[in-house]
C-alpha cells in the first residue's frame, strides 16, 4: 500500500463516525451528480477514441477486399502471386498450339512422317511451356502462401489484442468454445482463401478467356461446340453457387458455432454427468446443437446434390456434341483441306479435355468469396464487441475509497435492469458487506468495481476517481477480487499464484500461500508449488481450490478487496481455514464482501441489503436487527436453517424400517444442535 493509502487507512475510523451523517445526504448529492453526469457520459463517449478503433475501421468490411487488407506491407505478395498465376494459366495454353501444330505437319506429309521437321521443335515448346507453367503456378502459391500465413498471423493478432479491452463481463456471457472458433475459423480460412483459392480464382478467369480465344481461332463451327457445355456449365453454377447458397452457409456456420459452444459446455460438464449417471441427452441443448448442425448440413449437401449431378454431365458432354458436329463439318470440307481440318479436331478434341478442371475452378471462385465473407464475418463479430473506453491521460487514484453514485446498469440483451439508482460509499479501510437474496444485485455491484462492465448511468468511483477515467491497468493493480467459481490455469501452483503479481519471487509466493493456509495442500503435492493443477491426476477440491486464489489476491497485495462469497464451495475445515485467509487479505484494505452465510458479516462497518436490484437497508448488523426490516427477517431465517439438523435410527431400526418400505431417516428441528448453536453463539459475541 501506498503512503498515502496508509494515511488514509489509520484515519479510517474518524470517517467512519462522519459516514451515517453523509448518507442521509446520498440521495441529494446523488440527484446533482446524476445531472452532471448525463452530460460527462455523452461527452466522455465523444472524446474517447483510440488507434484500436482506426485499426479496425481499417480493416472493417465483409469480403475478399476486406480480407486483403490485412495482408498490410504484404499485399504486393498477393498481387504477384495472382500475377504469376495467371501468366501460368497463359503458358498452360501454349502446349494446345504446339499440338495443332504438330498435328498439322504430320497429317500434312502422311504418309511420310519423316518430312515433318518441326515436330521435335514444337513438342520441346510445349514441355518447356507446361514446365514454366509449373514454375510459375509453384511461385505464385508460395508468394500466396507467404502473404496468407501473416494474413493469419495478423487476424489472431488484432482479435487477441481487442479481447484484452473488453469487459472482462464479456466473458461470462458467451462461450469460451464459441469464441475461440470464431477468430480460429477466421484465421484458418484465410490460409485456404489467399493461398489456394485467390490464384485458382486468377487461373479460373484467364483460362476461359484463352479458352474461348483459341476456341474462334481456327474453326469457329467447332469452338461454338466447345462452349456449349461451358455456357450450360455456368448456369448449373449460379444455381449451385447463388444467393440461397450464401444463406445456407451462413446458417450452416451459425449451427457450427452453436454446437461448438455446447460442446465445450458439455466436456466441462462430464464429472457431474458420471455422479449422477446421466447420458449425453440430460444435456438437451448439445443434443439439439447436434441435431440441428446435422439436419442443416444434410439439407445444404441435398439441395447441391442434383445441380452438382447436372454439372458433371455438362462438362463430360464436350465430346458428346463436339463429335456430330465436327461430322456434319466434314461433309463441307474440299479434299485439299482435309489434313488442316483433321488437325483442327484434334485441336478442339484436346482443349475439351482442361473443360471440367476449368470449370472446378471457376466454382472455386464463388466459393471464394463465400469462404471470404465467413472469415470476415467471423472476425467482424469478434471486433464488434465494444471495447471498454479510455481517456488519452488517465487519472491516477488519490485513495482506496468506493463510491456509487446513482447507478444504474442493465446487462446486454437483458430485458430489465440488474441495479438501478444504487449510491453508497465506502471509506478507505472500511469493510462494507453486501447481502440480499439471489438476484438482488450484490454481485453486479461487486463486478462494476474492477469495471467488469461499464454503468449505464451514474458513476462509480474508485480513489476518488471515476473507473472510466482511470487507466484499467492501474485499477486492476489496486483492486483484488475473489469471486465464486474463480479460475486457476492448467499451470503449477506456483505459476497460478504468481499471476497476480508477474515479478514476485518464489519466496513472496511460498510466504502468501503460507498466510492463505495452503500448507497442507502444498505439503500433500507430488512436486509442491512447481506442481501442474490437471496433470497426472492432481486436482484441488473446491475449498482448497479457493484457498490457492486468496493466496492470489494475498500476494498482490492491493488496497481494495472485493470478496463474492468466497467461502462458497467449502466444507467446514476449509471454511475455517479460509476464515484466517480473509483476516489477514482484510487487515488494513478497504473490503467489500457478499456473503450468504450472515454470520461472515455481523462485524462489518456497514451493511448493504440490496433487493431487486436496489438498496432496501443500510447499516450495522445490531442497527438492522433493531430495525426489525428485511435484514431481520433473513437473520431469523438463517439461524433457523442452522439448527436443521438429519439424525437416523440405529442399525437394527434401520433394517427394520427397510423392511417395512419406510424410511430410516429422521428429519427434525433441534435448538441445541452443535454447529447451529455456535454459529448463533459466534454471531452473538459469545461463546458455546
Amino acid at each position: 500500500m501506498t503512503s498515502e493509502q496508509q494515511k488514509s487507512v489509520n484515519t479510517s475510523n474518524n470517517e467512519r463516525n462522519g459516514e451515517r451523517s453523509n448518507e442521509r445526504s446520498d440521495g441529494r448529492n446523488s440527484e446533482r451528480s446524476n445531472e452532471r453526469s448525463g452530460g460527462r457520459n455523452s461527452e466522455r463517449n465523444d472524446e474517447r477514441t483510440n488507434e484500436r478503433t482506426n485499426e479496425r475501421a481499417e480493416t472493417k468490411g465483409d469480403g475478399l477486399i476486406a480480407l486483403i487488407r490485412y495482408a498490410g506491407n504484404h499485399q504486393w505478395q498477393i498481387v504477384l502471386g495472382c500475377i504469376l498465376s495467371g501468366i501460368s494459366a497463359v503458358l498452360a495454353l501454349v502446349p494446345f498450339l504446339c499440338i495443332w501444330q504438330i498435328a498439322c505437319e504430320l497429317l500434312s506429309v502422311f504418309p511420310d512422317f519423316s518430312a515433318a521437321i518441326d515436330v521435335a521443335l514444337y513438342a520441346w515448346v510445349a514441355a518447356a511451356s507446361a514446365a514454366a507453367s509449373v514454375i510459375a503456378y509453384m511461385a505464385s502459391l508460395g508468394c500466396a502462401h507467404r502473404a496468407a500465413f501473416h494474413v493469419a498471423t495478423k487476424i489472431r493478432s488484432v482479435c487477441c489484442n481487442h479481447l484484452l479491452h473488453v469487459p472482462l463481463g464479456y466473458y461470462q456471457s458467451v462461450s469460451s468454445g464459441e469464441l475461440r472458433r470464431r477468430i480460429d475459423s477466421g484465421a484458418d480460412l484465410t490460409e485456404d482463401v489467399i493461398a489456394h483459392k485467390l490464384p485458382d480464382v486468377v487461373t479460373a478467369i484467364v483460362t476461359p478467356v484463352g479458352f474461348i480465344a483459341l476456341s474462334f481461332v481456327f474453326d469457329w463451327r467447332l469452338g461454338l461446340a466447345c462452349l456449349i457445355p461451358i455456357l450450360l456449365g455456368f448456369v448449373l453454377l449460379s444455381m449451385t453457387m447463388g444467393k440461397g447458397a450464401a444463406t445456407s452457409m451462413d446458417d450452416y456456420q451459425d449451427a457450427l458455432d452453436a454446437m461448438n459452444g455446447e460442446a465445450v459446455e458439455y466436456v466441462r460438464g462430464i464429472p457431474v454427468v458420471k455422479m449422477f449417471q446421466q447420458t449425453v441427452y440430460s444435456f438437451k441443448r448439445f443434443h439439439h446443437t447436434i441435431v440441428a448442425y446435422g439436419n442443416l448440413a444434410f439439407g445444404f449437401a441435398q439441395s447441391g446434390l442434383k445441380p452438382q449431378l447436372y454439372f458433371a454431365l455438362a462438362t463430360a458432354s464436350t465430346f458428346v456434341i463436339l463429335i456430330p458436329v465436327a461430322a456434319f463439318a466434314a461433309t463441307a470440307v474440299s479434299s485439299d483441306a482435309w489434313a488442316v481440318f483433321a488437325a483442327d479436331v484434334v485441336f478442339y478434341a484436346a482443349l475439351c479435355g482442361i473443360t471440367s478442371s476449368m470449370l472446378t475452378r471457376v466454382m472455386y471462385i464463388g466459393q471464394s468469396v463465400m469462404s471470404a465473407r465467413t472469415a470476415m464475418r467471423n472476425v467482424n463479430a469478434v471486433l464488434a464487441i465494444k471495447p471498454l473506453s479510455q481517456l488519452e491521460v488517465p487519472k491516477q487514484m488519490r485513495n482506496a475509497s468506493i463510491v456509487f453514485e446513482d447507478v444504474c446498469f442493465t446487462y446486454p440483451d437483458a430485458s430489465y435492469e440488474a441495479i438501478a439508482h444504487v449510491s453508497f460509499s465506502v471509506q478507505p479501510g472500511m469493510r462494507v458487506a453486501l447481502v440480499g437474496p439471489s438476484g438482488g444485485g450484490k454481485s453486479t455491484c461487486a463486478s462494476l468495481i474492477p469495471r467488469f462492465w461499464d454503468v449505464d448511468s451514474g458513476a462509480v468511483k474508485v480513489g476518488g476517481c471515476d473507473v472510466r477515467d482511470l487507466d484499467p491497468r492501474d485499477l486492476m493493480e489496486n483492486v483484488a477480487f475473489v469471486f465464486q467459481g474463480g479460475k486457476l490455469f492448467r499451470d503449477s501452483i506456483l505459476e497460478n499464484v504468481r499471476a497476480s503479481r508477474p515479478d514476485a519471487t518464489r519466496e513472496e509466493v511460498m510466504l502468501a500461500l503460507a498466510e492463505a493456509h495452503c500448507d497442507d495442500i502444498i505439503a500433500k503435492l507430488p512436486q509442491g508449488i512447481d506442481t501442474v493443477i490437471g496433470a497426472s491426476g492432481v486436482y484441488l477440491s473446491g475449498g482448497e481450490h479457493q484457498r490457492i486464489l486468496l493466496a492470489r489476491a494475498i500476494l498482490k497485495d492491493a488496497a481494495i478487496v472485493v470478496l463474492d462469497e468466497a467461502t462458497a464451495f467449502a466444507d467446514a475445515d476449509n471454511e475455517a481455514r479460509i476464515q484466517e485467509s480473509l483476516k489477514r487479505i482484510m487487515s488494513g484494505r478497504t473490503v467489500v464482501t457478499i456473503a450468504h452465510r450472515l454470520t461472515t458479516v455481523v462485524d462489518a462497518d456497514q451493511i448493504l441489503v440490496l433487493a431487486n436490484g436496489a438498496i432496501v437497508e443500510r447499516g450495522t448488523h445490531e442497527e438492522l436487527i433493531n430495525a426489525a426490516g428485511t435484514y431481520k427477517r433473513m437473520w431469523d431465517d438463517y439461524c433457523n436453517s442452522l439448527t436443521w439438523e438429519v439424525t437416523g435410527f440405529d442399525a437394527g431400526e434401520d433394517l427394520s424400517a427397510q423392511a417395512q418400505g419406510g424410511s430410516a431417516t429422521n428429519f427434525h428441528q433441534h435448538r441445541e444442535t452443535r454447529t447451529g448453536g455456535a454459529a448463533i453463539a459466534q454471531a452473538q459475541g459469545g461463546y458455546e
